[in-house]
């Protein structure tokens, strides 16, 4: 029998207060086992976002251990080796990167910030419409053939995948 190939993601946004944090619990939620996401921000806030975490709570997601961290922690020696890094936000795409060990396959998924929406109700909104974008482009991703798609091909999908306008 086979075994199942795991694959290490990485979402990255400046402040890894909101998008990223979204995007890492339901790449470890929807991935069930296969994707072992983490999160990062080239600026963390240091906390994570409470509208994030309330929609998180509310759906059924555990919260326990999710903090704001720089990626930093994961260009050093010993840190986890990404097949694949993704960025949520478009400041953290147009920054500089650390080098990444391994060569992963990189793409934009930007999203809208819905940290910055005026309004509770506004924002509840602006959450859960950010984490559906996410929940999306994250199955479509995890129904590629990815073991059978060449490097050019697989960054042409998550180019495309970052492209759909929800």
């Amino acid at each position: 029998m086979q075994q199942e190939i795991t694959y290490n993601v990485l979402v990255l946004c400046t402040g890894n207060s909101a998008r990223s944090i979204l995007g890492e619990v339901l790449f470890n939620a929807l991935g069930k086992g296969k994707f072992k996401a983490c999160s990062a921000g080239s600026q963390p806030a240091g906390q994570i976002n409470p509208g994030a975490l309330e929609w998180l709570q509310q759906q059924g997601y555990n919260t326990a251990g999710l903090r704001s961290k720089s990626w930093d922690e994961f260009a050093v020696p010993g840190a986890p080796e990404f097949d694949f890094i993704f960025t949520v936000c478009d400041n953290a795409a147009g920054e500089a990167c650390p080098l990444w060990p391994g060569k992963p396959a990189t793409a934009h998924w930007g999203i809208p910030d819905p940290a910055h929406i005026e309004g509770e109700d506004a924002r509840r909104a602006a959450f859960k419409k950010a984490a559906d974008q996410l929940a999306r482009r994250i199955q479509l991703f995890m129904s590629l053939p990815i073991d059978k798609l060449d490097k050019l091909a697989l960054k042409q999908k998550l180019s495309e995948i970052g492209q759909i306008k929800d």
